[in-house]
């Protein structure tokens, strides 16, 4: 027999199913509540809401675990390519060698952008946000590619052409926000190596390219490819519940990334860790964290839904020491970062309030040692979460069960008024 959950309002008495996924979480479907109760829910932040069913990825906060497809991260950063990675995520299964060598010829096909598209960028001001620029030329992307008559055509070809691009278009922003000398992509370059070159190839200084880098890039890109239903997720979701097109769905994706308390935070961890460089005020900083008056927080602490060690954060701290061992490089802020590491943990408000470091406390870091400038870090990070977006409008796509998104409120403000003309008032 079905498990349900007995709600009772007023002198009635209502049965409510409980839905349990593959993982054994369990919900409340409460998709009839207002329609048989008159009543809705209210979850400010939607901590305790499900807005879906998804086969794409299973996160358990408590036990700290972050599976793709069933596939733990931490097999996939240690033996994937970043491209298996997305074909997994998109299409629900790793791929044979010759779907892959398909998939990456498709990729170096698409990786060219139009010309025109240079006029837009070069009237962008140059103080602009590389997140808001990406976020606009990703949504002229549809300006420049017609949509195809055949539908599954169509979005097969509309997501390699965004995986594509996307590098493009990031490195294209840096190139002419320096105004220097725009790097097209190489056919003979895979996915991580051809941005690398991208950003960083000139014609005074060819850019070597260097396998431990390549590799800290594909371990960022792979841990960031997806994460179950985060804001910006949900705001590709929500957006594409209007059925727009995947470019508008992505661009909503962007800005809602370009936040600092989501896709932000990596910027946000190097802008603390030089603060507290440059005052030496570590202890001040750490008491304000700790103080609930104090709007002031320390930047890559704690997780929304993880409560014990980000997974994510323990291979890229890991990354983070064999690549700056591995260049020889020496930065004082990673220094920094180990020693507010060490006190936080030992501390009995951190331990209490499940803070440990979280992903963004070293992806930063190792961006730097990449050499990513800091206002192109969550570029970066918007790179590597396009195929998780991708999977997730898919998904929403061929739902049986799709709904336009239209959240509910409490309405709290004034009961019904009178007008009062302008003289009277």
């Amino acid at each position: 027999m079905a498990e349900t959950v007995k709600l009772i309002y007023g002198n009635k008495e209502y049965e409510l199913p409980v839905v349990e996924g593959s993982e054994g979480e369990k919900a409340i479907d409460i998709s009839q509540l207002r329609a048989t109760t008159g009543l809705i829910t209210l979850d400010p932040g939607y901590a305790n809401t499900g807005s879906c069913t998804s086969s794409i990825t299973f996160m358990d906060g408590e036990k700290g675990i972050l599976r793709y497809r069933g596939i733990p991260v931490e097999e996939l950063a240690e033996k994937a390519t970043f491209k298996e990675t997305v074909y997994l995520l998109i299409n629900g299964k790793l791929p044979h060698r010759e779907e892959l060598t398909r998939f990456s010829v498709l990729l170096n096909d698409n990786s060219l952008v139009h010309e025109d598209m240079r006029a837009f960028y070069e009237n962008f001001p140059r103080s602009s946000h590389p997140m808001g620029i990406l976020s606009s030329m990703v949504n002229a992307l549809r300006s420049f590619y017609p949509e195809l008559q055949n539908l599954d055509e169509e979005i097969n070809m509309t997501v390699t052409r965004l995986l594509s691009k996307i590098r493009t278009l990031a490195a294209m922003s840096y190139k002419i926000s320096r105004g220097h000398k725009v790097v097209y992509p190489r056919p003979d370059l895979a996915y991580c190596a051809n941005f690398l070159n991208m950003m960083f190839d000139s014609p005074v200084r060819p850019y070597a390219l260097d396998n431990d880098v390549v590799n800290a890039l594909r371990v960022f890109w792979i841990l960031h490819a997806d994460h179950e239903q985060n804001c910006s997720t949900s705001a590709v979701r929500l957006v594409g519940s209007a059925r727009v097109n995947l470019y508008a769905a992505i661009s909503a994706g962007i800005a809602a990334l370009w936040g600092p308390l989501h896709g932000g935070a990596n910027q946000a961890v190097i802008e603390m860790l030089n603060d507290i460089a440059q005052n030496k005020n570590m202890g001040q900083a750490i008491e304000r964290a700790k103080d609930r008056k104090d709007p002031f927080r320390l930047m890559g602490f704690g997780h929304r839904v993880y409560k014990t060690y980000d997974p994510r954060a323990r291979i890229m701290k890991k990354m983070c020491d064999s690549l700056l061992d591995k260049l020889d490089l020496t930065d004082p802020l990673l220094d920094i970062a180990k020693e507010l590491e060490m006190v936080a943990l030992k501390d009995d408000y951190f331990i209490e309030h499940n803070l440990y470091p979280n992903v963004d406390f070293y992806s930063g870091i190792v961006l730097r040692a990449i050499g990513i400038p800091t206002n192109m870090f969550t570029v970066l990070f918007a790179i590597g979460r396009l195929p998780g977006w991708i999977a997730q409008w898919k998904e929403s796509l061929d739902d049986p069960n799709w709904k336009l998104g239209r959240p509910r409120q409490i309405y709290t403000g004034p009961t019904q008024s009178k007008f009062i003309p302008i003289d009277d008032r």
